[in-house]
This record gives structure tokens, C-alpha cells and sequence, in this order.
């Protein structure tokens, strides 16, 4: 241990803790210390580099919450196993979610995407963050201040087939809703105006446009998504001017929209003057087929977010406007919230940069779809609709079921899922299916007790039918 020490810290500038800190992660970064190596105690390494035992007990305590440390009671300090550079955080991968006080709960409502090392990365990550010019940490933010983050944003953007993408294209959004929102305020004009979405959709996009006082209708879907003659029959009735759709994951129910069906959406589309908003925050994998952006340049609006590839608590997106639109998002995120706060939107640039995050994002694809192929060898008898790059499966329920019976059943037996009434517009009518989304946060083997616990009742519907 000694040979990785210098007689001193030197005079460099910075703190002591940090210093340590550095040169411990750079040796086992380099293999000078390897995985078990056992540490010298705090007082002992604090004597022989002539500093406070604080001062390394804080380096020490750094190391531990990134993983490149662990600490055992009673034994001492030890360079931990990592499987890889971005799976280092062995507390948090076992995260069981603190709301579920009865053990035999599993909460299958909303997708909680694995933890891969995305913890420790964002930890790490606030660390640098904190240590960054004070500059921005008390003044307000402008545009040119952002101008590094969009362009990371606008790197990682043009990994999807979305048309060509400049930092000058991107509007720093809280994450998919808050895009949405932005997106609409861009572009909606009148006293009522009307949105289409298809028949079941993502309740965000009705809540949306309520909030902006927009009458939402439905379009009638097959399997192949939104159909077209229904398109352009709402539009002829109701007048709608905006179309807001998920051609890549449908949510709720997983479906695929193939670059044929856009097309013929995007000619509809054309014809009536109609904008089209592609919501992308549900796609883990890559894209199948190109973006509506891509495909109508001049009139299709993007929205996509980190929230399922990294964590959704950033509450970070991103907007991205057709050709010639990009002053009017841009007008209305700078009148609406001035811009992501600085420290967040510097947190962004980092993270993004990192070259770990292909890797991570790939091992938080890869352990999802471990989640997703348990689901489907225990419910796969049923009529299931899943991608092992989607967060969730759509079940429809078989004879004797309805979807509000189902979902109570499920949560008086500790399982709690989504009915396709929540789905539906207010004066639709929902199929009798459910929404089960993947929860990572539990162990493998408590989701596929739950999924069980599913097909148990599945399997022994009630004798009377209940709504």
C-alpha cells in the first residue's frame, strides 16, 4: 500500500480528502490495488501522510458510496469486487422501495427501472457538481451557459433515427411531461383547441391538454396502432389541429407502429395541417423505425427523457421542434421556467458525457428485460403483449374477468397493476386488460412470486362477473 503514496500531498490546491481520494481510486483503477485488498486503518494511513484522521475518514467514506470501497465491521476497509466499472453499487441494485411495509407487496403500477451503477455514476457526478464554478452557483442561467449541455443532449439525441438534431434544436425540459406541456404551449392557438390521441393512451397526454383548457378525441386503434381512416375522420368532425401518439412504445399496450402505417399517418397529416408531438420516453431499446420528426421535418415535434435509461428522479428532457419552430419552444421553456437549474443542467452534461453510460444504460436494458422475460414464462398462456425493451406488459384478461374485478383481486393478494380504465378517455370505453409494469427495485425472485400470485387468479376467475 505504501508504493502508491507520495511522502506528502504536496502543495496543489484542493481539499486534502479529496486528494486521498483520487489517489486511491486512481490505484485501483490502474490494478496497483486490487479487488479484496485490505486498507490501512484511518489512523494509521492519516499518521503516515501526516494529515487528520477526518480527513481520510472522509476520503474513505466517498469511496464507499461509489463502490470502489467497501466496509466491513469489525474487519476494516477493502477495495470492493466490481463486476464492472458501472455495477458498483451493490446497496442500491438490492433498493427495496420503503412503501411497501408489508414484505408480501409488490408495487407493479409504474416501471422502477435496475440500478447498474447509475447511483453511484450520480453521486459521483453531484461531487463534481459541488466543486464547479461558483459562477454556476449564483447567477441566473442563459442561454449560452446551457450551450454544453445541448450539445451533449443533441450527441445522444442523434443516436435515434429523429432527423437531424443541433444543439440549437434542443429545449432542456423536467422530464417527458414537462416537454409534453412545453410542446403543446408551442403550439396549441384558440379558444378550444382539440388534440387527438388514440383510444387508450398515455393519461399524461389528457391531462396535458386539460390544463391548457384543449378538448382531447380519440382515434380508434388496430394492431398496427392508431388507424388512419379514424384519423382523418376526427379530424374532420372535431377540427384537431395536433396529433400526440407513441409509434415506438404504445403505453399501455406495448404495440408497434411500423414505418408503413407512419407513413400513411404522416400524409393524413400533411393534407389537414395537423402537428404531430412523438412521445419517446418509454423505448429502452433502439428505435425500429424512423421518427415522425425524420419523417415530416417541417411539422412532427420530439419528447423523449432519461427517465427510464439512467433514473427518472433528475426529471430530466428533452423537446426538440420541426424545422424553422425551434424560437417559439425555446420562447416558451425561457417564459415558463427560465431553464433547468444550473447545478441540475451541469449534473446532465456530465453524466451524459460519461463514457461509462453506453455500458450502464446496456446493463439497465439487459437486467429489465430479465424482469420482462419472468413475466412472460409465467403469464406467457395468456394473451400477452410484451419487448423485452418495453418496462411493462399488457395482459387482456381472459373469460371471467373484468379489469377493475382483476386489479382489486390483485392488490387484496399484495400485487398492484394498472386497469386499462386509466388508459381510456373519460367517455371511451377501456377493453378488460391490465398494464404490469416491471419493478427492479425487489429481487428477481420476489416479481416472479407476484406474477404467480397473477396467474393463480387467472386461473380461477370468480363465478359471477363484477365490475
Amino acid at each position: 500500500m505504501g508504493t502508491i503514496w507520495p511522502q506528502s500531498l504536496g502543495d496543489s490546491k484542493g481539499p486534502k480528502y479529496k486528494k486521498v481520494a483520487d489517489t486511491i481510486r486512481s490505484a485501483v483503477q490502474s490494478g496497483a490495488l486490487t479487488a479484496g485488498t485490505k486498507l490501512p486503518p484511518v489512523r494509521e494511513l492519516a499518521y503516515q501522510l501526516g494529515i487528520t484522521p477526518g480527513t481520510v475518514a472522509r476520503a474513505y467514506s466517498i469511496l464507499t458510496d461509489e463502490g470502489v470501497l467497501e466496509a466491513e465491521v469489525g474487519r476494516g476497509t477493502f477495495v470492493a469486487h466490481r463486476k464492472t466499472p458501472v455495477q458498483d453499487d451493490v446497496w442500491s441494485r438490492q433498493l427495496h422501495l420503503l412503501e411497501a411495509k408489508d414484505p408480501g407487496h409488490v408495487s407493479l403500477f409504474s416501471p422502477r427501472i435496475a440500478d447498474m451503477g447509475q447511483v453511484a455514476a450520480v453521486r459521483e457526478t453531484l461531487q463534481k457538481v459541488a466543486e464547479c464554478d461558483a459562477y454556476k452557483l449564483l447567477n441566473y442561467p442563459t442561454r449560452d451557459a446551457y450551450r454544453p449541455v445541448r450539445e451533449v443532449a443533441a450527441r445522444w439525441l442523434s443516436q435515434s433515427p429523429v432527423g437531424p438534431v443541433s444543439e440549437n434544436d434542443v429545449v432542456l425540459t423536467h422530464g417527458g411531461q414537462n416537454g409534453l406541456m412545453v410542446v403543446l404551449q408551442a403550439i396549441l392557438k384558440g379558444p378550444q383547441p382539440v388534440i387527438m390521441v388514440e383510444d387508450l393512451t398515455y393519461a399524461g397526454f389528457r391531462r396535458a391538454a386539460e390544463l391548457l383548457r384543449a378538448q382531447v378525441v380519440g382515434v380508434a386503434m388496430d394492431e398496427e396502432g392508431l388507424r388512419p381512416d379514424s384519423m382523418e375522420l376526427a379530424i374532420r368532425k372535431s377540427g384537431a389541429t395536433v396529433l400526440c401518439t407513441s409509434p415506438e412504445v404504445h403505453n399501455p399496450t406495448g404495440q408497434f407502429t411500423p414505418l408503413a402505417r407512419r407513413k400513411q399517418i404522416v400524409e393524413i397529416a400533411r393534407r389537414h395541417g395537423v402537428q404531430i408531438i412523438e412521445d419517446d420516453c418509454y423505448r429502452l431499446g433502439e428505435a425500429r423505425a424512423p421518427g415522425y420528426r425524420a419523417l415530416a421535418p417541417e411539422l412532427a415535434w420530439h419528447v423523449s427523457s432519461i427517465s427510464k435509461l439512467l433514473t427518472p428522479a433528475l426529471r430530466v428532457g428533452f423537446a426538440l421542434a420541426p424545422e424553422g419552430r425551434a424560437a417559439d419552444l425555446r420562447r416558451v421553456a425561457e417564459y415558463g421556467y427560465f431553464g433547468l437549474a444550473q447545478p441540475l443542467a451541469e449534473l446532465v452534461r456530465i453524466l451524459l458525457s460519461d463514457p461509462r453510460m453506453p455500458e450502464l444504460m446496456a446493463a439497465v436494458r439487459a437486467e429489465m428485460a430479465r424482469y420482462v422475460r419472468v413475466a412472460v414464462n409465467v403469464l406467457g398462456a395468456f394473451d400477452l403483449t410484451w419487448n423485452p425493451d418495453v418496462p411493462f406488459v399488457w395482459l387482456r384478461l381472459p373469460s371471467g374477468w373484468r379489469a377493475a374485478a382483476f386489479t382489486r383481486a390483485a392488490e387484496a393478494h399484495g400485487v398492484q397493476i394498472r386497469s386499462a380504465d386509466e388508459f381510456a378517455l373519460r367517455d371511451g370505453r377501456a377493453p378488460h386488460a391490465v398494464r404490469i409494469a416491471v419493478n427492479a427495485h425487489v429481487p428477481l425472485k420476489q416479481f416472479e412470486e407476484a406474477m404467480l400470485r397473477l396467474r393463480a387468479l387467472l386461473d380461477n376467475p370468480p363465478e359471477q362477473i363484477s365490475v
